[in-house]
């Protein structure tokens, strides 16, 4: 079986990034690279923060990608490099265990995730050596998954360095659980759109199975991505995490409320499923069920008769059974998250179905489904920050007709949705409200502003 993502022939003559890589490559190994792999970024339409729940999302690739020059070896190392100077180069021996430290993320340990779990996958005791420069242009920390583009573009070099053949559907599912390794506790899109995106298009992504549903845009409007510039490392804190517990607590409280199964129930759209009702249903129960006051440790586990020990080892991540400081989480907020997860999920596949029957009035019908999620992020979810918010509503006084939070959020990116005529008065706007009264913006601003489109998928690439 051929491997699936594309080996495409490049000339590097037209491409001054690659050109630029290449010739690092060559300073810092004495040799020319073997092959080139590549991983997008994406942004997430709508669709915040359900992944993990099993709850379809509708992101796009983008354009802005990472990029890797590698060459295939007798060393017995793995050698890694970065074009970005604030990022230390890293050796390592093919023959030992690769470990990755949860405590202190640095860039290379999500490379490393993407080998480690090729690795796992095919049972490989000894890896090929190989030399690695890294060149991504995804914005650090913004809720552009630089980081998953990372550990994907890891996972394709992998495969291909070894001679390994996987599909893409595969290689998005090992990328996803092998993101744990660091600690986050992610559901799927990210590594999912980035291999399996396509030019033209965003794509409901669907979980077990895995699949990816074209979403064609409406014409008239484009999507402008705009950095709150806080940046939110989702690995280096609990708040991720400890929203992804609050769901699973959710799940179980109301599963139970039902009389339901509780063995393998973690998920909120598995109990939906087990319940064969749909997500305005799903919302009156958990009006039913769960007060808006925070659970404690001590209520959670009375209602679902398990002891202390039993609710940190079956419920609770190792980030979230001690936060930062080591004080341990100890109230959860039930009703708020599990309300947003279900409110989100039907944000979703109102947002594909007016995309799909194209009415005359699509693009306020978009830009009100994103204002809604925005507001329920904020809420409900608590995973904005007064920096998005400023910026949300910054973005929306300038024209667009929809604007939210994209990525983990607290901190990072906005995504705007605005109409085709207007958006050299929205970025001129935008440049003048947010970015040019703050120095540190305005030196940012550059790569912080800008419209994308639906980009391609990962691929390998050979000079041709």
């Amino acid at each position: 079986m051929a491997i699936n993502p594309p080996k495409l022939k490049i000339p590097l003559v037209d491409n001054e990034r690659l050109q630029n890589l290449k010739n690092e490559f060559e300073r810092h190994y004495g040799e020319s690279p073997n092959f080139y792999a590549c991983a997008p970024g994406r942004v997430n339409l709508i669709g915040e923060h359900i992944d993990y729940c099993g709850f379809s999302v509708l992101p796009m690739a983008i354009e802005q990608n990472i990029f890797a020059a590698v060459s295939v070896n007798n060393s017995g190392t793995i050698q890694l490099a970065n074009m970005n100077p604030r990022y230390n180069n890293i050796t390592l021996s093919c023959s030992e265990e690769i470990v990755i430290d949860r405590t202190n993320p640095k860039w290379y340990y999500y490379f490393l995730c993407g080998v480690k779990g090729i690795q796992e996958t095919f049972g490989i005791t000894r890896l090929s050596g190989m030399s690695c420069v890294i060149d991504g242009n995804v914005p650090p920390s913004s809720g552009l998954s630089s980081s998953s583009a990372l550990v994907c573009c890891a996972g394709l070099v992998t495969t291909e360095a070894n001679q390994k053949s996987l599909s893409r559907v595969a290689l998005a599912e090992i990328c996803a659980k092998c993101e744990q390794y660091i600690g986050t506790e992610g559901g799927g899109m990210d590594q999912s759109i980035s291999f399996l995106a396509e030019k033209g298009t965003a794509k409901l992504i669907e979980f077990e199975p895995l699949r990816a549903i074209d979403v064609q845009l409406p014409a008239g409007a484009v999507f402008v991505i705009s950095n709150c510039c806080l940046e939110m490392n989702k690995a280096a804190s609990s708040h991720y995490n400890v929203r992804v517990v609050e769901c699973r607590i959710a799940t179980k409280m109301l599963g139970q409320a039902k009389g339901l199964n509780q063995k393998g129930l973690l998920k909120l759209a598995q109990l939906q499923k087990e319940m064969n009702t749909s997500s305005e249903e799903m919302l009156l129960l958990v009006d039913e069920v769960l007060h808006p006051e925070p659970y404690s440790r001590e209520e959670i586990c009375k209602a679902l008769g398990i002891t202390s020990q039993q609710f940190s080892t079956e419920l609770l991540s190792a980030n979230t059974q001690h936060d930062v400081g080591s004080v341990a989480v100890t109230h959860f907020k039930l009703h708020q998250r599990a309300k947003h997860v279900y409110g989100e999920a039907s944000r979703v596949l109102r947002f594909k179905n007016v995309c799909d029957c194209k009415p005359a009035e699509s693009i306020q019908l978009l830009g009100d489904l994103m204002n809604q999620s925005h507001a329920s992020c904020r809420d409900l979810y608590e995973c904005s920050c007064p920096e998005l918010d400023q910026l949300v509503d910054i973005c929306l006084k300038s024209g667009a007709v929809g604007s939210r939070l994209t990525g983990a959020g607290w901190g990072g990116c906005a995504v705007s949705m605005v109409p085709s005529d207007k958006v050299q008065s929205f970025l001129q706007a935008v440049r003048e409200a947010y970015y040019l009264p703050d120095p540190r913006r305005a030196a940012m601003e550059k790569q912080s502003l800008f419209v994308t489109k639906p980009g391609g998928g990962a691929a390998i690439y050979v000079e041709g």
